[in-house]
């Protein structure tokens, strides 16, 4: 396990101590395949987004290595027009389960390259990372659309769909910012990148229209705060007009309107946005509620229904602890962390000329 005294960095008091951190870091550590690949929990399936999400978190404590490992899993496996499909069985990249290729699954390894990068200093990464990064930004970015959103996924025929997600679009507008950060760490200027974030911003501060209506989901409520496309009194206003509806106060965040079920994963991502936003009081206690999904062996379970006093699915995710993790990174003040989420030093695109 991992030892607590690398995990000093994630005590918060009412959240974890240094051996509980341990503990949820030896919980994830121990869902990773020897060649890498972090599935959801054994036997389950892995997606990319999640995968960089987990090793994300094992960054925050240290396992740098562990890291590294999952980030090799994807530059091997990567497909050659860039991306990634959405879910393979248990992390073996030999069986698909799903052979669609989502765009905000395959940006986000630009959020977890520069977060590694900035966690360790290791410019041979960088270096063998960036055509990675470079590979999956074009395949996202043909996805592009004519006003600026981008269209949620590829299908196994490569037919594109024009759809976009709100969510998926706010996600990946947080990967554009952090790709255009290593960009300019390579001294290797992406103007059409940029371009395309500009675009993709004004669309999700503009144009809710140009985007499909999910909002009875709390990931599109957080989610434009979270990838940091609405920032200051709009962003206060978005939390402020939805805090009501999706969060129940001791329990968490609802993941979708109107069912009694709260879910660890989005807890922890509007603690992330609320702390993006300042309020860190706020993001705090939103974290001490999620402390009842907690298991005995430091890992979270993924959802809680709170009218049937159960949990469910009956599934302790590596994605919901390295959400958890990441959260209180942030709060407590982790270098790379704060850098990949508060965004103060990230790019931030040239805004469009017209509408």
């Amino acid at each position: 396990m991992t030892s607590p005294d690398r995990t000093e960095r994630l005590v918060l008091p009412g959240v974890l101590t240094a051996e509980q951190a341990a503990r949820t870091v030896a919980g994830i550590a121990a869902v990773q395949r020897p060649d890498g690949a972090i599935p959801w929990f054994r036997g389950h399936h892995l997606d990319p987004w999640d995968h960089v999400e987990a090793a994300m978190a094992l960054d925050t404590a240290g396992e740098h290595e562990r890291a590294e490992a999952a980030y090799r899993w994807l530059a091997e496996h990567q497909n050659p027009d860039g991306s990634w499909y959405a879910a393979y069985a248990d992390g073996d990249a030999a069986h698909p389960t799903d052979p669609g290729r989502e765009s905000n699954f395959c940006a986000y390894v630009a959020v977890g390259v520069w977060h590694h990068y900035l966690a360790t200093g290791d410019e041979t990464f960088v270096e063998r990372m960036w055509p990675v990064v470079v590979a999956a930004i074009g395949f996202v970015l043909d996805l592009q659309q004519p006003g600026g959103q981008i269209g949620w996924k590829r299908d196994a025929d490569g037919t594109a769909s024009p759809d976009a997600l709100l969510t998926g679009c706010s996600s990946v507008h947080q990967a554009l910012r952090c790709a255009l950060a290593l960009a300019e760490h390579r001294e290797e200027p992406q103007p059409g990148w940029e371009l395309a974030l500009g675009r993709l911003g004004h669309a999700i501060r503009r144009h809710p229209e140009r985007f499909l209506d999910k909002s009875r989901y709390s990931m599109d409520w957080y989610y434009p705060v979270l990838g940091g496309a609405l920032t200051g009194p709009e962003a206060k206003e978005r939390i402020e007009s939805g805090w009501d509806r999706f969060v129940v106060p001791g329990l968490g965040v609802r993941c979708v309107l109107p069912n009694p079920w709260v879910t660890g994963g989005e807890s922890a991502e509007l603690a992330l946005a609320l702390w993006v936003m300042g309020e860190s009081d706020r993001a705090l206690e939103i974290l001490r509620w999620m402390q009842h999904l907690r298991n005995a062996d430091g890992m979270y379970w993924t959802g809680y229904v709170f009218a049937d006093d159960a949990f469910w699915p009956e599934e302790l995710t590596a994605w919901t602890a390295g959400s958890l993790l990441l959260a209180v990174a942030a709060l407590g003040g982790d270098e790379a962390t704060v850098a990949v989420f508060g965004g103060e030093r990230l790019p931030t695109g040239l805004e469009p000329d017209c509408c």
